[in-house]
């Protein structure tokens, strides 16, 4: 049966979050309120099309990162379940492949519902005043297609926004299709209010 995703509505200020880094530090949205623009990105370690578009993702980091784009990623997935989305595996990846940004963990999975967060990888896009402009895919490429990553998505949506251009359009699925993995709850009890349908 077709599920749909309840979707953070577009002018939703960024909740807030305290989490860990790879290093251990707790890192806060505050942190980044000099920066014009936030992308926060719910990825995992496992997931095939998290790492399809993984090394798009970071070069996009880096080169929007001195335009104003702050990057945090965060990972929400059960860890009893994927041990391979520790926290130790997390500073590895990161550290493999250079982020350059920080890489949290959200144990309780609290943050994830805060966001509405269904799948990875899911990415949000918040203005100076970190209200959501653009929730969507990073770009069409998908595993086993032709199509190149890109990030063009992305690109589209944070040109606009340093444009100030509110009528972003959202990139995002209608209907459930195989874009992007679920993220892993604790438990099926956990799993019901937050992970509704996978975009």
């Amino acid at each position: 049966m077709p599920r749909h995703s309840t979707m953070l509505a577009l002018g939703t200020e960024a909740p807030k979050f305290a989490l860990p880094d790879t290093f251990g530090t707790t890192r806060k949205l505050a942190e980044f309120a000099a920066a014009p623009l936030l992308l926060v990105a719910f990825i995992c370690n496992h997931c095939p099309y998290v790492k399809h578009i993984l090394d798009g993702f970071v070069q996009f980091a880096h080169e929007y990162g001195p335009k104003g784009v702050a990057v945090v990623a965060i990972s929400s997935n059960d860890v009893e379940s994927h041990p391979q989305d520790a926290p130790a595996a997390m500073a590895q990846l990161a550290k493999d492949r250079r982020f350059g940004f920080p890489y949290l963990f959200d144990e309780s999975q609290a943050i994830a519902r805060a966001y509405q967060a269904v799948c990875t990888p899911d990415f949000f896009l918040f203005d100076r005043g970190r209200r959501l402009v653009y929730r969507g895919q990073f770009d069409s490429s998908r595993p086993g297609s032709k199509t190149p990553v890109s990030g063009a998505d992305m690109r589209v949506a944070v040109e606009a926004a340093c444009a100030q251009d509110r009528k972003i359009r959202w990139a995002h699925c209608e209907e459930p299709c195989p874009a992007s993995r679920p993220i892993r709850a604790r438990s099926q009890s956990d799993a019901r209010p937050v992970w509704p349908c996978p975009c």
